[in-house]
Parts: C-alpha cells; structure tokens; sequence
C-alpha cells in the first residue's frame, strides 16, 4: 500500500468542511495510508522551508498553483495512478500568498483545481474529493458516473 501526504499550510477551522475533507481521506484508507500535515502560515519563504522538510523522499509530488495548467479529472487520475505505481504521492497546498518558487520546483506535477479562486479550504475539500475520483476512474467504478 502506497502513501499520500497531503501538506497544507493553514488549518481547516470550519467544522463541516474538516468532516467532508475527513471521509475522503477515510474512503482512501482502502488504497493509500493518508496523512494530512497542517503547517503554521509563516510567510512564503518560512513555509518553504517547512514544507521541503516535510516531503517524503522519493515521492512524487504535487504542487497546487494557481499558475498552472488545469486538467480533466481523467488525466489527473493517469497522471497520479500511474505515478503511485512506482511512488508514494504528495500533495502541497500553499498558503494565501502562494508556494515559494523551491517548492514548485521540487514539484513532478503543478495543478490548478479551477481558473477561479478558490478559498484555502474548498481547496482542501476538493483535492481530497479529487485523489478519490481518481481511484475510482482506475478502479473503473460507478463513482465518477
């Protein structure tokens, strides 16, 4: 069984948003040992350097940015599945001011979830609802009907 670090600055404080984000974490539980590290914000550069220490080795990782190109939830799932066939996997989910140009560089893969600005916890919520579509689609399940 592979593992899935999520790393994200800030913390979740809406309840119901935590409780949503938690069940997907929960239904990956059958395919990856999720772990979930919140960071204290601190400011881009600070942020950088605790988010680099916080990498697994050897993972592939990606980095959420705005600035980058979006993508179907069908090549997100080819992009991630095939990597987690040889990798464990890392998601990086930057603070209000962004990621620090370190850590997108150590990034195999940079996303956007949307053209729109999403807050820090849809954001979450929707990585999390994503990785798990992205299963599914693998796993050729009624899921992403």
């Amino acid at each position: 069984m592979r593992n899935l670090t999520i790393i994200s600055v800030g913390k979740l404080k809406e309840k119901a948003f935590a409780e949503l984000e938690r069940e997907y974490e929960t239904r990956l539980s059958a395919n990856f040992k999720a772990a979930h590290i919140e960071l204290k914000e601190r400011g881009v550069l600070a942020e950088s350097v605790d988010i680099l220490a916080r990498i697994p080795k050897n993972a592939f990782v990606c980095a959420l940015c705005v600035e980058a190109a979006g993508m179907s939830s069908e090549e997100f799932s080819r992009s991630i599945m095939s990597a987690a066939e040889e990798k464990d996997l890392c998601f990086i989910i930057g603070g209000s001011d962004g990621l620090d140009e370190s850590v997108k560089k150590r990034a195999d893969l940079r996303l956007s979830l949307s053209p729109m600005t999403l807050t820090h916890t849809f954001a979450r919520v929707v990585l999390a609802e994503q990785i798990y579509r992205a299963v599914m689609i693998k796993e050729n399940r009624t899921y992403h009907k």
